[in-house]
């Protein structure tokens, strides 16, 4: 009714509704405790969390899934500086994430407000844009900004500030029904690579003798599945997927090349990249893990990462989906099944699942497990669709890598570009959010676990069904058995890798409102699995226990060195 007042929380509230937010992720504290109670009121669905990390990585998951940015809600100060691990995340993934947060009032600005932080800039070096708006009325305008530059072009971080006093201020109903007039933010624009560059990667295909496909988690993003099964089952080019691209293709397609990873990055003398970048995951592009000669044909939606680390690229810079609809039109010819690089790669797949199958099986129903052994008995169980993977942790990470095989888009989320440890359970919850109906199982190591254990209680209390395993091995990469442990910390000589041993995160679990289960050999793990799945009403985990490995040398696959530093 004209002449009604209405607050600043009600216009933010009703600007992410008109925007079409449904969820926010966040903590709230003075002074936005308003706004997520008229976000509740518009009805958006608030997951509140236990740390501001969490629920950052909560929204940049959202965002990446969805498509569509994620949205996180924190204070200011140290919120804001929390929440800096997720932004900087999103905008290394290049995912689509926009984070508001409470600062002091305007007139208080220099005084030494409550949590006073110049939150700008403290943004602008992690985000594609961040700003504060200048009145109460240009918040509209600056979230629909912010929600756009987020999901336009290369995807990244947003970050608005909300000044105290633009919270709680009171606006007029005809002036707040004007505010927030500002038009939705629409699809981002779709556009063609240049059609002589399109030419030039054809004919480079056409003469290549040992031509592969990579796939990276950019394509993913796009939703180029189709697209590129169009492409790919056209040309009978074999492809390779980047972690978190396994599925946009299933793992067992006949042309998927993940088990001759290293065959094929080292066999093929010309690439074509999908949405991915020649960064440390594909060894920068250079030998000895790649040839000398290989040419590489990149597709990506940014032209300043066309030619990254001086590796030799054909750009085709433009909407994936697109490009790769593109290039399947321009009549590439169908590589024979009797190809002599298909059928390298194909022998070198079948040897190396035969000797994964070999590890997999050892130690008998009572034995202490490995990685191998606990991920056969987890596989057996699992339903065959509708999985959506999460994983973190170096070794545990890696080798569930290859372990579960992943059928459909979009569903394997881990550490990513950024490496980063501590993700686990604010992506299980999103993505548990986002595929309400799907099955979350999420794989993760003791010591990247322990960043985010108390979020457990923020998925039970949201009443989510996510299956989480914690592979315990005592330690970060490697962790000692217990008598070397207790003499090792008898004598204060505990590598900095040693976790406690014995740590019972499934306790924790319970604690927290959820179920666990501790595991210690096969036949436990199985029965533990089978009761987890059996579970709909609330959040499970089991601690797996495994060998811990004791004092071996450190190693992470993605990371060895097979030259001499340069000069």
């Amino acid at each position: 009714m004209a002449g009604d007042k209405l607050s600043g929380s009600e216009l933010i509230a009703a600007t992410l509704k008109h925007q079409g937010i449904d969820v926010i992720f966040g903590i709230v504290g003075i002074p936005v405790i308003e706004v997520a109670e008229a976000c509740i009121r518009a009805g958006i669905r608030f997951i509140g969390f236990r740390n501001e990390q969490s629920a950052a990585y909560a929204a940049s998951a959202y965002g990446y899934l969805s498509g569509k940015p994620g949205v996180c809600l924190t204070v200011g100060g140290p919120g804001v500086i929390h929440a800096l691990a997720g932004i900087v995340n999103s905008q290394v993934n290049c995912w689509p994430m926009v984070l508001l947060a409470g600062s002091s009032d305007t007139d208080q600005i220099g005084m030494g407000a409550f949590q006073e932080l110049d939150q700008v800039e403290a943004c602008k070096p992690y985000t594609k844009y961040a700003t504060r708006p200048a009145s109460l009325g240009a918040i509209p305008f600056s979230i629909e900004k912010a929600l756009r530059t987020a999901g336009y072009g290369r995807p990244g971080a947003c970050y608005v500030d909300l000044p105290a006093d633009f919270i709680q201020a009171s606006i007029p109903d005809d002036k707040y029904i004007e505010s927030i007039q500002v038009p939705p933010v629409q699809p981002a624009p779709v556009y063609l690579a240049d059609p002589a560059a399109v030419k030039t990667a054809a004919q480079t295909l056409q003469s290549a003798q040992n031509p592969l496909i990579v796939i990276g988690k950019g394509a993913a993003y796009a939703r180029a599945e189709n697209e590129l099964k169009s492409l790919i089952e056209t040309t009978n080019i074999p492809f390779l997927p980047t972690p978190m691209a396994k599925g946009l293709l299933s793992d067992s397609h006949p042309l998927c090349s993940s088990a001759a990873r290293s065959t094929a990055l080292k066999q093929a003398d010309v690439v074509l990249l999908v949405g991915a970048r020649l960064n440390w995951i594909l060894h920068f592009g250079h030998s000895p893990r790649w040839s000398k000669q290989v040419k590489f044909i990149q597709i990506d939606i940014e032209p300043e990462e066309m030619n990254n680390n001086g590796a030799i690229t054909i750009p085709l810079v433009g909407h994936i989906p697109a490009v790769v609809r593109q290039l399947t039109q321009s009549s590439i010819p169908r590589l024979p099944d009797s190809h002599s690089f298909l059928r390298t790669l194909q022998s070198a797949v079948k040897t190396n699942i035969q000797k994964a199958a070999a590890k997999s099986k050892q130690g008998d129903e009572t034995a202490v497990m490995n990685y191998h052994s606990a991920y056969d008995e987890i596989k057996k169980l699992l339903p065959a669709k509708d999985v959506v993977f999460v994983s973190e942790g170096a070794n545990t990470m890696d080798i569930a890598r290859s372990a579960f095989d992943v059928h459909e888009p979009r569903c394997r989320l881990d550490a990513a570009t950024f490496a980063t440890m501590g993700v686990g359970m604010g992506f299980a919850i999103a993505s548990q959010v986002y595929y309400p109906e799907k099955r979350i199982v999420s794989i993760v190591g003791d010591s990247a676990f322990g960043f985010s254990a108390m979020e457990l209680e923020t998925a039970a209390r949201a009443k989510l069904p996510l299956l989480i395993l914690v592979i315990n091995n005592n330690g970060i990469y490697h962790g000692l058995d217990h008598n070397d442990y207790e003499s090792s910390r008898e004598n204060n000589n505990l590598p900095s890798t040693a976790l406690s041993p014995d740590t019972r995160y499934d306790l924790i679990a319970e604690a927290c409102g959820g179920r666990g289960w501790l595991a210690k050999n096969r036949k436990e793990l199985r029965e533990a699995v089978k009761a987890a799945l059996a579970t709909r009403d609330t959040t499970c985990l089991i601690n797996v226990v495994i060998t811990p490995g004791g004092r071996t040398k450190l190693e992470f696959g993605w990371m060895t060195k097979k030259s001499e530093p340069k000069l």
